[in-house]
């Protein structure tokens, strides 16, 4: 089986060992620890250049270390039964962006956004609440400079408003993968920066 396995792998597409290395990640400690698997595969990709990496169990066009290390700890922190939602928005925009066949940029932005959305509701304990307002209430509860504030409602804006930033945003002709992996970076970074700030104010989620 593995002498098969040998000769496949040096005979296949280069998108089909990408779909093998998805198909070995999502094994999780099968024979080797996640952790483990992930760190492997990447001193591997980056070696061969690669424009690759593994997050998890998906293979994603981001190379960049920091940029890695913001997704990865959005994704493990929010593996907890309470931040499931967040979890599933997070994974969904890595899964639409990147998609090797069809890359759905404009839906990753959505889902990265929602990621936020849902956070910040379950801070400010509205879960209706747009994001512009759940922002609103979690200054009362949790301690954000004016101006990083400000900042977070310009570029998420009010997601009610049909003129709000994401539907502009979404709307646009040509959304690239550059637009997505920004979003998609930052919204994580976002999470992390509120699960941090959120703990050290004692809020449970």
């Amino acid at each position: 089986r593995v002498n098969k396995i040998k000769t496949w792998f040096f005979q296949c597409q280069w998108f089909e060992l990408y779909d093998f290395i998805e198909y070995l990640a999502q094994l999780k400690d099968t024979f080797v620890r996640e952790a483990d698997f992930t760190r492997l595969c990447n001193g591997v990709l980056e070696k061969e250049l690669s424009g690759y990496r593994l997050i998890g169990s998906q293979i994603t066009p981001i190379t960049d270390e920091n940029e890695l290390n913001e997704i990865t700890e959005a994704i493990n922190k929010s593996q907890e039964t309470k931040l499931s939602g967040i979890h599933s928005h997070i994974t969904s925009a890595l899964s639409l962006l990147s998609d090797r066949k069809a890359p759905d940029y404009r839906n990753s932005i959505k889902e990265s956004i929602s990621a936020v959305e849902a956070l910040c509701r379950m801070i400010s304990g509205d879960d209706k609440a747009t994001l512009g307002d759940a922002l609103q209430a979690i200054e009362k509860k949790i301690k954000i400079h004016g101006a990083l504030k400000k900042g977070y409602s310009a570029i998420y804006g009010y997601t009610s408003d049909e003129d709000g930033i994401r539907h502009a945003m979404t709307e646009q002709p040509n959304i690239e993968f550059e637009d997505a992996k920004y979003m998609l970076v930052s919204c994580c970074a976002f999470v992390n920066y509120l699960l941090a700030k959120a703990a050290r104010a004692g809020i449970k989620l």
